[in-house]
């Protein structure tokens, strides 16, 4: 049984739920993200209005799991409905930082990440809608992954904002997150956004791979120690004989703004069902920040504000895409990846920003492009800034995940990744 003294999980299976014990992934123990839907355990999105629900099925992910053969632990702590950068904001308390417990671990996929950091498991599924998987990764020292949009069914997951969110993976390594991800992934036929990847892999001419920078991403603000750790693995991708070349994408600078006039937009409507109807729980159920961003997106898209406000970030994000577009076009100079930081800071203590949103919000800054653009983003640990893990953030074009998970590979062999926190091992023990 777990001792779940950082608060990562909202339930614990009795006994690990296997429905097989052969497959790819036999074995493998893992937990889900409580925004995705399981006939055996319950459903609460980390809000008070869905307390006690049982689903009647399993989400497309679930049912792919069960039949490769994994563990099903529990179900993992997050941000209420999705919506959060720490891990504070759910209805059942935040969950903690298992590399120092006044800290936040990162969110919206607070548990799923702190979980695998701890060792309760080996892998967990999160979702990520602007960076709530990459950087509870990185906060956490964990690698973590969001796919390409469409490419994971999004069936069964509670739909926070749907043009963005994704289903994806974390695990101890890059090996794992590979795994997991060949097993829940495909079209399914439960949920027409949803494809088969078009490409399976990027021909590398003499396995060498030109790699961009984006200089959008060395922001003024950036901790000294993250953007040094950051640059050293960009230096060792160099000395594996990868060419690194700067590149820029211009319309970075508006993509949280454009993120959160199109994200709160989304989640207003999909929120609306919780009407106290269908549920057995009223609105006054909701937390603060799902109250926040409902007021928000019910204002932007309002009439007489739309046009202002709403079709003005559909615009911007349509040039957000291009700008990704262009630094990948092949047939030109284009590069086969771009690699990036994945946080401005460290994970920084509970409650430092919590009377805050904005600052917030501003955790987000280097992971909702990817979002926005619907490319995959992968998460390694790089090193360690004051006894804080940094992250990596690897990003390519529409399904090129193979090629990023080939990458990450050789650099987590060259960097040997083996720092973890105490209460790992005491798990191992």
């Amino acid at each position: 049984m777990i001792n779940d003294q950082l608060n990562s999980f909202l339930h614990i299976a009795q006994k690990p739920i296997q429905d097989s014990r052969t497959g790819p992934l036999a074995g493998l123990t893992i937990a889900i993200k409580d925004v995705i839907v399981t006939k055996d355990m319950p459903t609460t999105a980390g809000s008070k209005i869905l307390e006690g629900y049982m689903s009647p099925y399993d989400a497309t992910v679930v049912t792919k799991l069960k039949q490769a053969g994994v563990a099903l632990v529990g179900k993992t702590n997050c941000d209420e409905f999705a919506m959060g950068s720490s891990g504070e904001n759910s209805a059942y308390g935040p969950t903690k930082n298992p590399w120092d417990i006044t800290r936040v671990p990162g969110g919206s996929s607070s548990g799923s990440a702190a979980a695998v950091a701890a060792g309760y498991v080996e892998a967990s599924l999160g979702s990520d809608t602007g960076g709530s998987i990459r950087q509870p990764a990185a906060f956490c020292g964990v690698v973590g992954l969001k796919p390409t949009y469409g490419s994971v069914s999004r069936y069964g997951l509670i739909a926070m904002a749907s043009s963005l969110d994704v289903i994806g993976v974390f695990g101890r390594d890059v090996a794992r997150v590979e795994k997991v991800y060949n097993v829940i992934k495909g079209k399914d036929s439960l949920d027409a956004t949803s494809a088969d990847a078009k490409i399976s892999k990027l021909i590398i001419k003499n396995s060498k791979l030109r790699i961009g920078v984006p200089k959008e991403y060395f922001v003024e603000g950036m901790e000294k120690g993250v953007g040094e750790q950051v640059k050293k693995a960009i230096d060792m991708l160099e000395n594996l004989g990868h060419i690194i070349k700067k590149v820029s994408l211009p319309h970075t600078r508006y993509a949280m703004a454009v993120y959160y006039v199109i994200q709160p937009v989304e989640a207003a409507s999909n929120l609306a069902r919780y009407d106290g109807i269908r549920f057995g729980h009223t609105r006054d159920k909701f937390g603060s920040e799902p109250i926040r961003r409902i007021i928000l997106g019910t204002f932007t898209s309002s009439s007489g504000y739309a046009d202002q406000y709403y079709n003005k970030a559909l615009a911007v994000r349509a040039l957000i895409r291009q700008d990704f577009d262009k630094v990948f076009d092949q047939s030109g100079d284009g590069v086969d990846l771009i690699v990036t930081p994945t946080t401005p800071t460290t994970a920084f203590k509970l409650g430092e920003k919590s009377s805050d949103p904005l600052q917030m919000y501003l955790s987000d800054i280097f992971t909702v492009p990817a979002n926005l653009a619907g490319i995959p983003g992968l998460v390694i640990p790089v090193g360690l800034h004051q006894g804080l893990p940094v992250g990596l953030q690897i990003m390519g074009p529409h399904f090129s995940e193979s090629t990023m998970f080939d990458l990450a590979k050789q650099l987590e062999q060259k960097i040997d990744f083996t720092a973890k926190p105490k209460i790992f091992k005491e798990n191992q023990a």
